[in-house]
This record gives structure tokens, C-alpha cells and sequence, in this order.
């Protein structure tokens, strides 16, 4: 996969997906619950995220739609990266068109009014 997209659940010192998934469906033990609990006090985002979790009725079906958004994030993030490369494709074109022009007029100058 290319380097500009990258996942963006990755470099955080938040609980994963899945921790926050199995907190709110209770199956983490009783330290790892603790940890969580005591890091949902201090983050708002996480705290907000298993809140909305927890409102969630078909929990089963959380996986697919993160996979589904993350997919849907990354297609949009390549629309936009194409489109700034035709941009600057459209800009190096005009430049150069601009002095291939200026190049001619140049030696249609010097050759007509050099030799006479």
C-alpha cells in the first residue's frame, strides 16, 4: 500500500478496536477492564467511542463497517491525490508549451533579423 495512506487507528496509545468492542460486550478480563476504564476517564475520544458502541444493538456487524469506512476514507484520499497530480501535470505542461513559444519566437527574431 502506498505510504501517504496509512491506518489511523495505529500510533496511539488509545485501546484498540477490538479492547473497546470487548469492554463494552464485557469479555476482557478484570486488569485489562481496569486499564481500559482507567483510560476512558482521561480520553474523551475513547470515552465517546464506547458510549456509542454501547448504543450500538448489532455489535457483530461493527468490524465490517469500520473495514467498509476505512474504505471509503481511502478511495476519497486517492480521488484527491490523482486529481493534485493532474493539476501539477496541467501546470508543467503549460510551462513548458510557454517556452517551446518563447523558444520559436526566438529564433524566428534572430533568423530574420540577425541576417540582414
Amino acid at each position: 500500500m502506498n505510504d501517504h495512506f496509512t491506518d489511523i487507528f495505529t500510533e496511539t496509545a488509545c485501546p484498540t478496536q477490538d479492547q473497546l468492542l470487548a469492554y463494552v460486550e464485557n469479555k476482557l478480563s478484570a486488569a485489562e477492564r481496569h486499564e481500559v476504564e482507567r483510560h476512558i476517564a482521561d480520553c474523551e475520544l475513547c470515552s465517546e467511542a464506547v458510549e456509542g458502541l454501547a448504543a450500538i444493538s448489532h455489535k457483530e456487524q461493527i468490524p465490517g463497517w469500520l473495514r467498509q469506512a476505512k474504505w471509503n476514507v481511502l478511495q476519497k484520499l486517492r480521488k484527491k491525490t490523482r486529481k493534485k497530480r493532474k493539476e501539477h501535470y496541467y501546470l508543467y505542461i503549460a510551462i513548458i508549451s510557454l517556452l517551446i513559444l518563447f523558444l520559436a519566437i526566438a529564433v524566428f527574431w534572430l533568423y530574420h533579423f540577425t541576417s540582414r
